[in-house]
């Protein structure tokens, strides 16, 4: 019963204050001057005074509301380790028992960790599990929180968490635990291939370890070197960038006896390698048109340096001229094609035809500088089925097809070939899906004859016009028509040729991207996406290996000719190798070296300072003296409703606050000056009144 007292006044208070003032003060006045009467007036007037005041009698009815208690289960994969699963699932069974006792809490049980979001799958964020579970709960209803747990959490506050109401954390694991792990401590983003690469690593071992251990270093699945490390120290590392693009750098350490996992034995770099400046070599054997084409496509890309010669003076043009007034430089062919021809990574002869500007044995170099590495490739033109043709010189080695002597001047439109709607040079260029081609035509075809390598464009009669060869460790590539300036000068609306032109060239430098066989893996979220590109019409399914070492199989499908994709949903966080029959890929899904694998020894310090603060405690499930034992269960405290202002723990229990918070659910109302008992009584004041007055 909750009884209170209410005022209800029959008329508005100014009114009513405008008619009881001067009855009050005229009843006081009478009062000071003891007047005949002057109670008896005063009485009346609290009568009236009452009766217009209209006061009633609530009685409540309440019904008490329940504290909020939050139990908060870490289900990240931390706690798969052990016997920190089954601690947790016992732990929390027990828990919701001693609960159900007392039915002035609301218990609620969330469950953190589990999300299909890869970077929240990386992190323990129990205190914004929390934080969820008391969105909707005014802060004077919140009882506490129990939190179950290996103490790893990673959005601890650092002091008082966001409500007032004690925060209890069980700790799964044990006190005896120990680990090992690697990390890096300084791991650039970039770097540049075929440079050293300066990094630092740390490996950190549990109760400040002592000793050295071996550290594998491996670059894109390869082992480079092994290193030895001094535990707890940060050691230096230089690495060598293979190739541009995607590279994993991966240290490992052994797992050493009674570890808990060698999860976190690995540490992972991704770099990307960034080539210095491309050196190109473009020389024209003469002006003419698709010169300028070549020169202003190398000149715009900002990763090529280029060297551009022209021969506009030949050695047999005899006009007479003086040598000192003639503007041009003088061509230096050896300091190019002899001394400085291994610096260069792509040559060009654009209409070139052999003058003796080139001494012959020069040719020769050329032709070993593709089978060591280098990269050629040639433009021709008519000068190239003539009797000057550099076919006829010591370059014949390195060329993919010789010319017949022909030149076929017929109006054709440049089409794929079969091989070249899959070769990832010319797959998919713009405007090659129409028949004709969605691009203008050209005039001029140089015959050749047993060409090799790979044709990937036709010109007029089906004859090649690209070809694409690999001699030795380099790679040719030959135009066979000097007509592609008119696709640049929008002749007929012009055609792709900065997109054709960039890729030959970066595919004769080696761009990973666009080699013909290639296996690519990557992770998106959760999600680990294959790739892989193949001149074949069907490369088979690709064979994955997860971190734990599990097998699984994913088949390829056709996206595009010369492209099949697959993509598998994964669970675990880490690296995965990818192959399909030769190639082999690396692919690390989820962020890189994760806090959740960092550091797994199961703690009381993270929590300790948030707990203290809200008069809370931290203890574990499973002490030392109970290892021998631990399937008899864990040991939980007791369970204690407390009042606001109590302690909240103690040895061997754990208090949760209740709250004085009730809901109104119905109001009885008694009128004390309402009907005849109300006009009795002011009759009474008012007739005692009078008859004082009457005497």
């Amino acid at each position: 019963m909750n009884l209170s007292l209410a005022f209800e006044p029959l008329i508005s208070w100014p009114l009513l204050g405008l008619v009881l003032a001067p009855l009050l003060l005229l009843a006081l006045v009478g009062l000071w001057f003891r007047q005949r009467g002057a109670v008896f007036r005063f009485a009346a007037l609290l009568a009236l005074t009452a009766a217009l005041l209209n006061p009633v009698l609530l009685d409540e009815e309440r019904e008490a509301l329940k504290s909020v208690v939050a139990v908060v289960v870490d289900r990240s994969q931390s706690q798969d380790i052990g016997e920190r699963t089954r601690q947790t699932d016992e732990a929390l069974a027990g828990l919701q028992q001693r609960l159900g006792r007392f039915k002035q809490f609301d218990v609620r049980v969330v469950e953190a960790g589990k999300s299909e979001a890869a970077e929240e799958r990386t992190e323990t964020r129990l205190f914004g599990a929390l934080e969820s579970a008391f969105r909707d709960v005014p802060p004077s209803r919140i009882g506490g929180a129990i939190m179950i747990t290996d103490g790893e959490v990673h959005d601890a506050p650092g002091g008082t968490p966001d409500f007032n109401a004690p925060l209890h954390a069980l700790i799964t694991g044990n006190d005896q635990e120990k680990d090992r792990r690697i990390r890096f401590e300084n791991a650039p983003r970039f770097g540049l291939v075929g440079k050293p690469l300066e990094m630092t690593y740390r490996v950190i071992g549990t109760n400040n370890e002592a000793g050295s251990v071996d550290v594998r270093v491996s670059v894109n699945g390869e082992q480079v070197s092994v290193e030895r490390a001094t535990i707890g120290q940060a050691m230096p590392l230089q690495v060598t960038i293979p190739g541009a693009g995607r590279n994993i750098v991966e240290l490992a350490i052994d797992p050493e006896p009674d570890e808990l996992t060698d999860t976190n034995n690995r540490a992972i770099a991704l770099i990307d390698g960034i080539r210095e400046n491309l050196r190109v070599l473009l020389v024209s054997g003469e002006p003419h048109a698709g010169e300028r084409t070549w020169r202003n496509l190398l000149k715009s890309d900002a990763s090529v340096d280029l060297v551009h010669f022209t021969i506009l003076r030949p050695p047999e043009k005899q006009d007479g001229t003086p040598i000192n007034e003639l503007s041009l430089i003088a061509f230096p062919t050896r300091e190019l094609f002899v001394e400085k021809i291994k610096d260069f990574d792509l040559i060009i002869f654009d209409r070139y035809q052999h003058r003796d500007v080139l001494p012959v044995l020069y040719y020769d170099y050329i032709a070993e500088y593709v089978e060591k590495g280098g990269a050629l490739l040639i433009a021709a033109g008519p000068e190239y089925a003539g009797e000057s043709s550099i076919a006829r010189t010591p370059l014949m080695s390195a060329l993919p097809a010789m010319p017949t002597g022909e030149v076929v001047e017929k109006a054709f439109y440049p089409r794929l070939t079969e091989l070249g709607q899959r070769h990832p040079v010319t797959r998919g260029l713009d405007g090659s899906a129409t028949e004709p081609p969605h691009w203008s035509r050209w005039f001029r075809t140089i015959g050749v004859e047993n060409p090799g390598g790979e044709a990937v464009m036709k010109g007029a009669d089906n004859r090649p016009l690209l070809l694409l060869d690999r001699k030795g460790e380099g790679r040719v590539g030959m135009f066979l028509s000097d007509q592609g300036w008119l696709w640049a000068r929008g002749f007929e609306g012009g055609g792709p040729h900065v997109q054709l032109y960039r890729r030959i060239a970066h595919w004769l430098m080696k761009e990973p991207e666009l080699e013909e066989e290639r296996l690519t893996a990557d992770g998106r979220g959760m999600m680990l996406e294959i790739r892989r590109q193949t001149m074949s019409d069907d490369p088979g399914p690709a064979q994955i290996i997860t971190p734990s070492g599990k097998a699984m199989t994913v088949k390829l499908e056709r996206a595009e000719p010369g492209v099949f994709l697959g993509s598998i949903e994964t669970s675990e966080i880490g690296l995965y190798q990818v192959g399909n029959g030769d190639l082999k890929a690396l692919a690390h899904v989820g962020p890189v070296n994760a806090p959740e694998f960092t550091d797994v020894v199961s703690t009381e310090n993270r929590l300790r300072a948030p707990a203290e603060a809200t008069g809370g405690s931290v203890r574990r499930l499973a002490q030392s003296s109970t290892l021998g034992n631990l399937a008899g269960g864990v040991t939980l405290p007791s369970v204690v409703p407390v009042r606001s202002t109590g302690a909240a723990a103690g040895n061997d229990w754990i208090g949760l606050r209740t709250t004085d918070d009730s809901v109104l659910k119905a109001v009885s109302r008694v009128p004390l000056f309402g009907g005849f008992l109300g006009l009795g009584l002011l009759l009474l004041a008012l007739g005692s009144m009078w008859y004082r007055e009457g005497r």
